[in-house]
């Protein structure tokens, strides 16, 4: 009899475990970064399984010297370190379009927009609140395969996401 309870007890312990592992089915937000990330991206993310997710973010700048937009998408794998707290990791891609002034580059190299893809890869860290709030802070570096982006990108950003 001992033994039943002791076997009752570790599933319902790694019942509860896994549980706390789940991610959001659906979550909405700002990504906040810089750099050549091109700043503010709306960002949603919708769990494909238990600890899996993709996310799809559109970027824009805007300042005197250009006018950028990057659609991405991500996918991700979460794990679980404490409580609220995940890490994730993942590939991407996207495509991106940056038009420019005319003075940006003064010996006319390019033209005055471009279009190019790229390829991205994202680590970061999550808390997850009880209530519907996401906070995260991730690190992606970007491979751009144009003439104004042709090297490595690295953007940080701050993550805020509302999860239903």
């Amino acid at each position: 009899m001992k033994k039943f309870v002791l076997i009752l007890l570790a599933i319902g312990a790694f019942s509860f475990s896994a549980k706390s592992q789940e991610i959001a089915d659906n979550a909405i937000g700002l990504r906040l970064g810089g750099n050549d990330g091109f700043g503010p991206e709306v960002n949603y993310q919708r769990a494909l399984s238990e600890n899996n997710r993709l996310e799809v973010g559109l970027g824009f700048r805007s300042n005197d010297d250009f006018t950028a937009f990057k659609l991405s998408g991500i996918y991700q794998w979460v794990w679980n370190i404490d409580g609220g707290f995940n890490w994730y990791a993942g590939p991407g891609a996207g495509i991106a379009n940056v038009e420019y002034d005319e003075d940006f580059f003064p010996d006319d190299r390019f033209d005055d927009s471009e279009t190019y893809v790229f390829l991205a890869g994202d680590i970061g860290v999550e808390y997850n609140f009880d209530i519907p709030l996401l906070l995260s802070l991730d690190f992606r570096p970007e491979i751009g395969f144009g003439d104004y982006n042709d090297d490595i990108d690295f953007d940080i950003a701050l993550g805020v996401r509302y999860q239903f």
